[in-house]
C-alpha cells in the first residue's frame, strides 16, 4: 500500500500522515525528512544535495529519487509507506512511477487535501513566536493566555518574514503552478480523493479514513 498525500501549504497534511501512520504502521516519508537525514549522515548522496543547498539551489529531482529509493529498500517499508507531500511536480510523479514500476511497487491510492486559499491564509498567517525563548503560537489555534505575550516566559510574540501575506501568497501561486498539475494527472489516472481539510483534526482523520476505504 503506497498512499500519496497532496495539499497546499499548511492543509495539514503531515498531522493526518503521523495519524495515518500510527494506524496503519505504514511509515510516513517526507522528502525533506530524508534530505535532512542524508546530509546529516554525510551519506555520498547526501553530500550532493548538500552541495546543491550550499549554494542556494534546488536539489534535483532525480537526487530526490535516489534517497526515497533508498529509504524504501529499508525494512519498515516491505508492506508499503505514506508519502507526505511528494510527488511536488509533474517532472516527480514520471520518475516516481519508473521507479516504483522498476521496484515492481504501485501507487494505491492518492488523497489530496482541499480547503480555500481564505482559510490557507488565516492558517498560515496566524503563527507567531516568541523573541526570547523560541515557543510558537497560533492566534486562532492557540493563542496565548495575554495577547502578544508568550505564557512561559512573558516574552514579545512577533510574526516572522515567512509567515507575512504577501510571502505566504507567492508560496500558494509556485503551489498551483507546479502540484495543482499533479492533483490533476492522479484525477484522470481514477487514482484521486478529495478530503475537505475543515474541521478538526479528528474529524478530518475520519473523512481521510472514509476516503481510503
Amino acid at each position: 500500500m503506497y498512499i500519496i498525500l497532496l495539499g497546499p501549504p499548511g492543509v495539514g497534511k503531515g498531522t493526518q500522515a503521523k495519524k495515518l501512520s500510527a494506524r496503519t504502521k505504514l511509515p510516513q516519508i517526507s522528502t525533506g525528512d530524508i534530505l535532512r537525514e542524508a546530509v546529516k549522515e554525510k551519506t555520498p548522496l547526501g553530500m550532493k544535495a548538500k552541495s546543491f543547498m550550499d549554494s542556494g539551489k534546488l536539489v534535483t529531482d532525480d537526487i530526490i529519487i535516489k534517497l526515497l529509493e533508498e529509504r524504501l529498500k529499508k525494512p519498515d517499508c516491505a508492506r508499503g509507506c505514506i508519502l507526505d507531500g511528494f510527488p511536488r511536480a509533474l517532472s516527480q510523479v514520471k520518475l516516481l512511477e519508473q521507479m516504483l514500476g522498476k521496484e515492481k511497487r504501485d501507487t494505491t491510492k492518492v488523497i489530496f487535501f482541499e480547503l480555500s486559499d481564505s482559510e490557507l491564509l488565516k492558517r498560515l498567517t496566524g503563527r507567531r513566536v516568541c523573541k526570547k525563548c523560541g515557543m510558537m503560537y497560533h492566534v486562532m489555534f492557540n493563542p496565548p493566555v495575554n495577547d502578544g505575550l508568550c505564557d512561559k516566559c512573558g516574552g514579545e510574540l512577533y510574526q516572522r518574514d515567512d509567515d507575512k501575506e504577501d510571502v505566504i501568497k507567492a508560496r500558494m501561486e509556485v503551489y498551483k503552478k507546479d502540484t495543482e498539475p499533479v492533483v490533476r494527472h492522479y484525477e484522470k489516472k481514477c487514482m484521486l480523493k478529495t478530503v475537505s481539510a475543515m474541521g478538526a483534526e479528528d474529524q478530518i482523520f475520519e473523512k481521510l479514513e472514509e476516503a481510503l476505504k
